[in-house]
């Protein structure tokens, strides 16, 4: 993988990019979608998120595993934030997303992991897997994502600090 570097240079140090990365976090906490599911996003390092998922069974098809939207939106999620570590001033878009769905997922516990792999200007190329609470790989995924005109300065997700007084 090539060395990450920040989207904007507004995050050179060491504690600009803490702050974006739990920014993020909370940016994907504010997101409504999110409410819907038991989960918990963490920003690893520039390049890199996890995020922890408990599949339960009402997200199953009628074959008793979980439906291929849960793939997409764990898989998308992990890479499209892996990518936003390194655009510190703009919320990216996915533009496309291959996946390779290569066991069910069953109830419980799965993680999604997102990896930075090309790109630092406009558009960025992400990779994610997932692995169940087994340890064996469940799918994969390869996104492209593109900087929006969505400064993410502009969202409340992004901006509102639970420690900051006032807010």
């Amino acid at each position: 993988m090539s060395e990450p570097a920040t989207g904007s240079g507004a995050e050179a140090s060491s504690g600009g990019a803490e702050r974006h990365y739990r920014a993020l976090e909370r940016l994907y906490n504010s997101a409504p979608i999110n409410a819907k599911f038991a989960s918990e996003l963490a920003i690893v390092e520039e390049g890199r998120s996890r995020l922890a998922f408990t599949i339960t069974e009402d997200v199953f098809h009628a074959a008793g595993a979980a439906h291929g939207t849960i793939y997409f939106k764990m898989l998308d999620d992990a890479a499209f934030y892996a990518a936003n570590t390194l655009a510190t001033d703009r919320f990216l878009l996915t533009t496309s997303f291959n996946l390779h769905f290569t066991k069910p997922v069953r109830a419980g516990e799965v993680v999604a992991e997102g990896r930075w792999v090309s790109g630092k200007r406009r558009v960025f190329v992400a990779e994610s897997r997932l692995v169940d609470a087994e340890g064996d790989e469940i799918g994969r995924g390869t996104g492209t994502f593109m900087r929006s005109r969505i400064a993410l300065s502009s969202l409340s997700g992004y901006t509102s600090d639970p420690d900051s007084s006032g807010q």
